[in-house]
C-alpha cells in the first residue's frame, strides 16, 4: 500500500512547556541518546499507567521535569524507531501537553541527554522531524490564540 505508512509500534510523548518571565511560551527539548538530535521526551507505554501518565513519567526520566499533564493528546506523529537489532519500525507517538511546574537538579537520564528551554522559533529550528515540528507549531498557535483575541 503506497503512501501512508501504518505504525507498528506506539509510544507516548510529553511536550513540556512553561510561560517565561516575559510572558512568552518556552518549550523544553531533549537530545536523543544515540543520534543527539533534538526531540521531546517519549517512550514505550508503561504497564499500569494511563498514556498521559506514561508520557509524564518519560518527561521526568529524560528531562527531570514534573507538572500538570493534559489527559488528552494534542496530536501525534510517526517516526522510524531504530531497534537494538539494527532494524527500524514505524512508531506512532501520541503527544500530551505537560505544563512544567518543577525542574529537578537530578533525574535518571541527566548524564545521557542534554535539555534546552527555548522559544517556539528556536524549538522549530532545532527539531528535524517534520511531523513533530508541525505538532509543536500548532500547539504554540493554540496557546497564543487567546492573547491575540484580547
Amino acid at each position: 500500500m503506497p503512501g501512508k505508512r501504518k505504525a507498528v509500534r506506539v509510544q507516548h510523548g510529553a511536550l513540556p512547556y512553561r510561560v517565561g518571565p516575559d510572558g512568552g511560551i518556552e518549550i523544553l527539548l531533549v537530545t536523543s541518546r544515540e543520534t543527539r538530535r533534538w526531540i521531546i521526551p517519549k517512550g514505550w507505554p508503561i504497564k499500569g499507567l494511563k498514556p498521559s501518565k506514561s508520557a509524564a513519567r518519560e518527561a521526568y526520566e529524560e528531562a527531570g521535569v514534573r507538572g500538570a499533564v493534559g489527559p488528552k493528546p494534542i496530536g501525534g506523529f510517526v517516526y522510524d524507531k531504530w531497534l537494538e537489532e539494527g532494524v527500524s519500525v514505524p512508531c506512532e507517538v501520541s503527544v500530551f501537553p505537560l505544563k512544567v511546574e518543577r525542574q529537578h537538579r537530578t533525574w535518571p537520564e541527566r548524564h545521557e541527554r542534554e535539555t534546552r528551554w527555548c522559544g517556539p522559533e528556536e524549538a522549530l529550528d532545532l527539531l528535524d522531524d517534520a511531523g513533530l515540528r508541525d505538532l509543536v507549531a500548532g500547539f504554540v498557535r493554540r496557546l497564543q490564540a487567546p492573547k491575540a483575541a484580547e
